[in-house]
Formats: C-alpha cells, structure tokens, sequence
C-alpha cells in the first residue's frame, strides 16, 4: 500500500518538468488531501481537496503548451494511441491516474471524434484508502454479501471504496471480476494492477461495463462483478443479466442519496427492476466522508 504522498507523486509525474518541480515544493499538509489537480489555460493550477478548489502558485499562469505536453507525458507521447479514450474526455495513466480533458472538440456527423486545443485537464489522484469499508463491512456480510450499490456525488470517493470492497471481498473467498472500463478501480498497467484488488480478483481493462460484464460471465464464471458508474441503459441491461444469471453485484452510480436516484429515469428503472438490494450512501460533512447503508425496497 503506498502513503498519501506517494499516490500524490504519482499524478505529479504527469506535469512538465518546471511545473512538476514547482508543484513538489508544496507542503505534504497540503498535499496529502489532493484529490485532483486542475490546469487551466491563464491561470494558476488548484488542487481540489475534500470537495473545494484551493488555489496554488497563485503568481503562476498555466500555457496551453503545458497542457499538451501533460497529455503527451500520459500516452507516452503516443496519443494516436488512446484515440479512443480522448474522444470520450480522458486518458488513464500509469497507476490509474484518470486525466480528464476539455478544449475544442472535432466532430464527425454530430459525433465527437476527438479533442484539441486542449483549455483544461484534471488529474485525478486515485487513492488506496485500506480501512475505508470497516465501519460497514460487517453489515454488508452478515448472511452474505448482497448486490450492492454505491451511491455520492462525483468526486466523493465512490471508487476508493469499489476498490476497497472488491479487496475484501476477493481475500474472503469471493471470485470477482472487475471491469475496469478506464483502468481507474485497479490501475493496471502491462497486465498487472497498480492497486490491490485482492486474491481472487480478475479485471478486465478498457472494455466499456455492458460488454464486458457479457464477456466476463462467457469466460471467467464470477461469483460477483464489480464495476464503476452506471451512466446507460446498456450498463443496466448488463447487470441485469449478470443477476438473473445468479450474479452479485458491486457497482457505482452518480446521486446524492437514493431519492435523488429515484427521482431520475435512467436510475428509476435501475431501482425498479430491484437488481440491488443495499446501497451505500457517501457524504462529505465537514471534509470527512461518511458511509451509511440502506436497504432497497
């Protein structure tokens, strides 16, 4: 397990090298809490810490060539590479680090081909939080782990926890297959994950959730499938084949509680068709996330 500096310094390495050196000279108190750091064209980069945007080398102004070169230190200057994933806003670097992009989109028929002239990025910091799932754990075993739904606004820590509930389950016995659609929840990188995912965990990297969830179930016959953010009716028919299949569930959804899902389409057909029985509901008071499950009616 690495400490909060080395995950910190893992998405540093990402920045131009002035930049990086100028970034490595800010204090760990400061740092250890960075959830992101976000560059933007003409103004000085933030770090976003429990929720809120605090400004850093206030005297310093970001180029647009600095945002390019970050992109290209993430592909490996190979970003003809990841065309894929910079259509849909991103590129996962080595150890997960999950860099969102924003600049001039290139279109096809009404169809994002791809993104350039980049005006922004966010790097995500990816943490490995062991102890995050304690205080619920127990709970959500007692009689068997049931088909679970992690529940917080963006940002809020909903994959930490995925990941950390994965590596408990997978060492407790459950065979567990993680798609990992952005390699994100597990990190991977050359075929090995960057993140503890557990023993009896098998990820598969790249594969957008509704096809891989069918392609897990033909080749790896997991007991349960973990995945992040359902954002499609395709993730929801995916899942619900996985449990009439007698397959449990861990997955991630966008929402500040679950009224707040009930309340939109796409997640009141999700509660409807009852393919989770608990949800967890994250909240952030005061800098500090809390976690409390409910049971789905």
């Amino acid at each position: 397990m690495q400490t909060a500096q080395q995950e910190f310094l893992r998405a540093v390495r990402l920045l131009p090298p002035c930049l990086r050196s100028e970034v490595l000279e800010l204090p760990e108190r400061l740092t250890d809490g960075a959830e992101e750091i976000r560059l933007r064209a003409g103004r000085a980069p933030a770090l976003v810490i429990a929720g809120g945007e605090t400004e850093i080398l206030p005297t310093r102004r970001i180029t647009a060539a600095e945002l390019q070169l970050v992109l290209e230190i993430a592909t490996r200057a190979s970003a003809h590479t990841y065309a894929d994933s910079i259509r849909l806003g991103f590129v996962t670097a080595e150890g997960g680090c999950r860099v969102g992009l924003c600049g001039t989109v290139i279109t096809d028929e009404n169809r994002i081909t791809s993104i350039r002239r980049l005006s922004s990025l966010c790097i995500r910091i990816p943490r490995e939080k062991r102890g995050c799932a304690d205080g619920i754990f127990a709970r959500l075993t007692d009689g068997g782990f049931r088909s679970t739904l992690i529940v917080s606004p963006p940002g809020a820590g909903k994959t930490t926890l995925l990941r950390e509930l994965v590596r408990l389950l997978s060492d407790d016995g459950m065979r567990i297959s993680l798609v990992d659609e952005r390699s994100e929840a597990a990190g991977t990188f050359e075929g090995q994950p960057c993140f503890d995912v557990g023993a009896r965990t098998d990820v598969l990297t790249g594969a957008p959730k509704g096809e891989g969830i069918f392609l897990l179930l033909r080749s790896m016959a997991p007991q349960l499938i973990a995945f992040d953010e359902i954002t499609s009716p395709s993730d929801i028919e995916a899942a619900e084949t996985a449990a009439n299949c007698g397959v449990t569930l861990l997955a991630t959804a966008h929402g500040a509680g679950v009224i707040d899902l009930s309340e939109r389409a796409l997640y009141r057909k999700l509660l409807d068709k009852r393919i989770f029985e608990r949800a967890v509901v994250i909240e952030n008071k005061d800098g500090k996330r809390k976690y409390s499950v409910e049971e789905l009616k």
